[in-house]
């Protein structure tokens, strides 16, 4: 399954990061996993991959409520983001999504988008020498209803100075995408089967 890049011009070119222009989930799911063994608890891969997009904090309360746990939120996401910055020297990107951005690079404004926390979604642009390639960096702290409501990209086209129909944004989760759809915003979806291939 190939990527349906956009043919027309966009006025603004809005990025999720994990998943979408880096290929970081795997890297996720390791330190979650990690994490959760610490803890005493588990969290299954497939439904990792389901709740693609969700911030870290959500995804604790997520899991004590499906399994009945009560995990201390903030401590699982120190250590779950402490596992994954460990191990961001790691991370590449999906090839394809990249390409695409530098090529129109310059020529409308361009933001990530995530659902994640600044220090890792900063981290791993970093790594991948792209930050210079984006003017906004919209991240959980930044906004106050994270995916599938439409706040995230919202906020990046605001900060791009775009109206939000002139937007496109590209995801690779159902989450995202929903969130993309309740912003007014055309999209882009980025298949799993296409991280990391060249």
């Amino acid at each position: 399954m190939e990527i349906a890049f956009p043919t027309r011009r966009f006025a603004g070119y809005i990025f999720d990061c994990d998943g979408t222009i880096a290929d970081t989930m795997p890297s996720h799911y390791r330190a979650w996993a990690r994490a959760m063994k610490d803890f005493g608890g588990e969290f299954p891969e497939d439904l990792f991959y389901s709740w693609g997009g969700k911030p870290t904090s959500v995804i604790v309360n997520q899991l004590n409520a499906k399994f009945g746990l009560s995990l201390d939120v903030e401590e699982v996401v120190q250590r779950k983001e402490g596992y994954y910055l460990q191990s961001v020297g790691e991370v590449g990107p999906v090839v394809a999504v990249l390409d695409f951005a530098k090529s129109i690079h310059g020529t409308a404004p361009m933001a990530i988008a995530s659902g994640g926390h600044h220090e890792l979604v900063d981290a791993t642009l970093k790594a991948l020498g792209i930050t210079s390639l984006f003017d906004a960096v919209v991240c959980a702290e930044d906004y106050v209803h994270g995916k599938p409501a439409p706040d995230p990209f919202l906020k990046a086209a605001e900060l791009l100075g775009v109206p939000a129909k002139d937007c496109v944004v590209f995801e690779d989760s159902p989450t995202g995408i929903a969130a993309a759809e309740a912003a007014g915003m055309a999209h882009v979806f980025v298949p799993t089967a296409l991280r990391g291939r060249e």
